[in-house]
């Protein structure tokens, strides 16, 4: 069934959608589409399948936004399963090993945490999306190939224990992560389970539930499921305004009718002291331009408003 659009191109800007179990992040990007009745949909960065939780989009115009965004740091909540280890790091691969993890105490659990916390060298899975001699590492898998990656460095700011349920043979661990791009917490379960030794030998682990809260300024308690509605014009609601979207993720500065018009053209401003790109905004809080301080004066990185624009 088609979902129903609203009439007219949707406003630009970003919209927080909470992706439920089961479809890709262009499942999600292409049902967007459908709703909002526009083509001009991205997203930055994705979320496996199993995985649940946020992802942003770029609506329109919007879409140019997505690469001067900071969404570097991103927040999970998951489940870890101790005793047995999978093909995929994950609860849809097959087990290629199963360990009685019953005999794992608090303390060693909490060591294995923390041994994993900070400046990482991680492995990614072999079923992620990076590309090996141009193709996906998890094609290659699929195809039947032993696909081996480089470490490469993350930083895990948080990995904190929320709870811990012991079965009859495996140990089930409910966790918080926060951490940079490029982390897989699939990964995190893997290494913590092979770093945990029960009789002489690695319980192993992997994930069984996977939440994006977070990416960056943005939290999924304000994420709109377009699954779970028809409604077309309440998803462009939804939408984010750049000026907006620019408050929440960057340093706001305001400028006045005259320098509006002098970014309107690409020029650059006086400097104001502000490090790194930030936003600059009318009086009435729309985006103007995206701007960094660069010999002495504050010049635009993307120009929102542009003369003629």
């Amino acid at each position: 069934m088609t979902a129903p659009t609203a009439p007219g191109a949707p406003p630009p800007g970003l919209l927080l959608v909470d992706k439920p179990s089961g479809p890709t992040s262009h499942d999600v990007v292409g049902r967007t589409r459908r709703l909002l009745g526009t083509r001009r949909v991205g997203h930055a960065g994705t979320l496996d399948p199993m995985a649940t939780g946020l992802l942003v989009l770029g609506v329109e115009r919007g879409t140019r936004l997505l690469g001067q965004l900071a969404l570097t740091d991103k927040t999970y909540l998951a489940t870890i399963r101790l005793g047995v280890a999978t093909t995929t790091d994950d609860a849809q691969g097959e087990t290629v090993s199963a360990v009685d993890a019953a005999g794992l105490t608090d303390g060693a659990v909490a060591a294995g945490i923390e041994a994993l916390t900070g400046d990482l060298m991680q492995v990614p899975s072999a079923v992620s999306a990076i590309k090996v001699d141009g193709r996906r590492a998890y094609q290659r898998v699929r195809d039947g190939e032993t696909v081996e990656l480089a470490a490469r460095p993350v930083t895990v700011t948080e990995f904190a224990l929320l709870g811990r349920r012991d079965g009859a043979a495996v140990v089930d661990l409910d966790v918080r992560v926060s951490c940079t791009t490029g982390t897989y917490v699939r990964a995190l379960a893997r290494d913590l389970g092979a770093g945990l030794v029960v009789g002489g030998r690695s319980v192993g682990g992997h994930l069984t539930a996977l939440r994006r809260t977070r990416v960056g300024p943005f939290d999924v308690a304000d994420a709109v499921d377009v699954f779970a509605t028809e409604d077309g014009q309440a998803v462009r609601d939804r939408v984010l305004s750049p000026g907006r979207a620019a408050a929440a993720a960057f340093t706001v500065r305001t400028a006045d009718a005259a320098e509006a018009t002098e970014l309107s053209y690409g020029r650059s401003l006086a400097a104001a002291g502000i490090d790194g790109v930030h936003a600059v905004l009318d009086t009435d809080g729309d985006l103007l331009a995206l701007v960094e301080e660069r010999d002495g004066r504050t010049r635009p990185v993307l120009v929102w408003r542009a003369q003629g624009g």
